[in-house]
């Protein structure tokens, strides 16, 4: 069942990655990369990491693609044209979400003891620290200069973003009015 998981997200995974590249509107685009991050996390949750999965959901998938979707729109990027849809997306899609909804509920009804949690056997290791617990310390204390650096970088870009969607051109309002732009 693993096996069969890993494959059917990879492929959503690169599909959503070479749409990502084939699209022509930004926001688009950026739903694109949705879908390649919640794959992600899905994989991740595969191989055991649990951490890397919620975190990968909720910082990417969740917090940046919101802020990038938020400065993509506060940019002005252009107007969106109505379409009904695209026929590859009907092709590919309906199928696609009838193939998860059967995987799911095969999971569902094969499972046995749903709403038990308990903490498997490979998730400690020797000193009894689960990977958590050794993750959020090498996190918070090893890699905490990268972890802030980058968290102000994005603040950054968005800031200047937001300056670049306020003035326009880069002049002054003054100017702007001034020279009858």
């Amino acid at each position: 069942m693993h096996l069969i998981l890993f494959f059917l997200f990879a492929g959503f995974c690169l599909a959503g990655a070479i749409n990502l590249l084939l699209q022509s509107h930004p926001i688009t685009s950026a739903l694109s990369l949705i879908v390649v991050m919640t794959s992600l996390a899905v994989l991740y949750l595969l191989l055991g990491a649990e951490f890397l999965a919620i975190a990968q959901v909720i910082v990417y998938a969740g917090a940046i693609m919101v802020l990038f979707t938020f400065v993509v729109m506060l940019l002005n990027a252009g107007r969106e044209e109505r379409t009904m849809g695209s026929r590859s997306a009907r092709a590919v899609g309906f199928p696609a979400v009838v193939a998860i909804l059967a995987v799911i509920a095969t999971v569902i009804l094969k499972a046995q003891g749903l709403g038990v949690a308990t903490l498997g056997e490979g998730l400690t290791d020797a000193s009894g620290k689960t990977n958590i617990e050794e993750l959020s310390s090498v996190l918070f204390t090893q890699l905490l200069l990268p972890f802030e650096v980058t968290s102000i970088l994005i603040l950054i870009a968005i800031l200047g973003a937001v300056a670049l969607a306020r003035h326009g051109s880069g002049e002054p309002q003054g100017n702007r009015e001034r020279t009858g732009k």
